[in-house]
């Protein structure tokens, strides 16, 4: 008779792996999908501050309000035309760019680590 101490162990192993790297996987979905949503929001405040004439320091911090659940060290915000440029019914553009460090192993075969969202926002200057 084949002895089977080890097989509940051995199975135990094999699913708990596969369990925790789903789990790990929809965490980093999860911030991916958060990210993305705030981002999205912190442009449309942005550009919306530019489009009544904001200058470009109260542009920044309107992103950076906006985007406050993420962190601010990893966002950068950058606006055009220039401060001279604009006038009533110029397209203004706001990009803001956020990397995302992934936790999940083996994602980055899939994903690139880091992973930089970014959102294009353009408003017609009032």
């Amino acid at each position: 008779m084949n002895s089977e101490k080890g097989q509940t162990t051995v199975e135990l192993a094999l699913s708990v792996t596969v369990i925790l790297l789903l789990i790990f996987g929809m965490v980093d979905f999860g911030r991916i999908f958060h990210a993305n949503l705030v981002i999205n929001h912190a442009g449309r405040e942005a550009a919306r501050m530019m489009s009544v004439g904001g200058s470009d320091a109260d542009i920044i911090q309107s992103a950076r309000t906006a985007s406050a659940s993420l962190d601010a060290t990893r966002l950068t915000v950058s606006v055009s035309p220039s401060r001279t440029e604009r006038r009533r019914g110029v397209q203004a553009t706001v990009v803001l760019s956020y990397s995302i460090q992934m936790t999940t192993p083996f994602l980055s075969a899939v994903v690139p680590n880091p992973l930089v969202i970014t959102n294009r926002t353009v408003a017609r200057m009032e």
